[in-house]
């Protein structure tokens, strides 16, 4: 998001006026989640979305055709993507329903779109009928407040609350999971047992990286029931170990990379060591979806796929 702020403050430097637009509330199906933020500038040059398709289309129109042609207070707009209603049909059909917030940007907001160019990884930032808010110290319990009613509605998000993505492995893979997990908003961290490797070096994605016996690995994955794990070090033995380490923490995902045989091999051996069945059921292994992935990035979405399919569950 740092790269979006960063882009509406050159727009306010140069003088341009805006529409931002906030998904604050997110029903069933709705293509545009709670948090979802799009922008609108005089030269009609769009950044980010709330959701795409017939009903994103429209509402960019009337930014452009009429909200960015005069001053206006900060309102919301209900869209309902049913065709069988009489009012609030966003065009789509796909079900479910978005409320999304409209807001002015001008130069009087310079300082604090700028506030979140500097400190746009920590802090709470608030939508409400009033207008857009940044609080550097503020923190919440979770990542997005709501209140919404019929007079009033605020939405509050805390910018530190990133999903954490944990690769244990630091090999072409790790990295190129890295680069596309972050680009959709992980915080990734990453992990080896080897000294010097120069794909560990190019991770430029990954905010923590670390180089430690794969023994101690929990002194290191400190976090646990909301995060995300794979596993994908450098042969059986090691993925064994790492997974014995981990294997009675509750992760929101945990996964192995692997063959069919090298999983069936490994977890019997788990088993007889101890390790109880039901654990190791929970456990995506072989992971990611199959799709038949040949190449590092191959493998790589395949796996993060997964990884958004269990995300995306949690959170509908």
């Amino acid at each position: 998001m740092k790269g979006f702020w960063s882009k509406i403050n050159d727009w306010l430097s140069e003088g341009q006026k805006a529409v931002l637009l906030c998904v604050v509330d997110s029903k069933g199906s709705s293509p545009g989640r709670t948090g979802f933020k799009m922008v609108v500038n005089e030269q009609e040059e769009l950044l980010g979305s709330i959701g795409g398709g017939i009903m994103e289309h429209k509402l960019v129109e009337q930014c452009k055709a009429d909200l960015l042609k005069r001053d206006f207070e900060p309102f919301i707009k209900r869209q309902i993507h049913q065709s069988d209603i009489p009012k609030d049909r966003s065009g789509m059909i796909c079900s479910g329903e978005q409320t999304i917030a409209f807001y002015p940007l001008d130069s009087s907001h310079s300082k604090l779109i700028s506030e979140l160019v500097d400190w746009g990884h920590n802090g709470v930032l608030t939508f409400d009928q009033v207008g857009i808010g940044f609080d550097q110290k503020e923190s919440l319990t979770q990542k997005f407040h709501l209140e919404l009613t019929a007079d009033h509605w605020q939405l509050k998000e805390d910018l530190s609350r990133f999903p954490i993505l944990h690769v244990v492995g630091g090999g072409h893979v790790g990295l190129a999971l890295s680069q596309l997990a972050f680009e959709i908003g992980f915080s990734i961290k990453n992990y080896d047992d080897r000294d010097n490797l120069n794909t560990m070096a190019e991770n430029r994605w990954a905010e923590r990286i670390e180089v430690s016996d794969y023994a101690s690995i929990n002194d290191y994955i400190s976090a646990g029931k909301d995060d995300y794990v794979v596993l994908m070090s450098f042969g059986y033995q090691t993925d064994k170990i790492l997974l014995k380490e981990l294997i009675t923490r509750d992760f929101k995902y945990l996964g192995m990379m692997g063959s069919k045989e090298k999983v069936k091999k490994l977890f019997a051996a788990l088993v007889d060591e101890g390790v109880e069945k039901e654990r190791l059921g929970s456990v995506y292994a072989p992971i990611g979806l199959q799709i038949a992935s040949k190449t590092p990035k191959e493998i790589a979405i395949s796996i993060l796929a997964e990884i958004i399919q269990v995300k995306n569950r949690a959170e509908v």
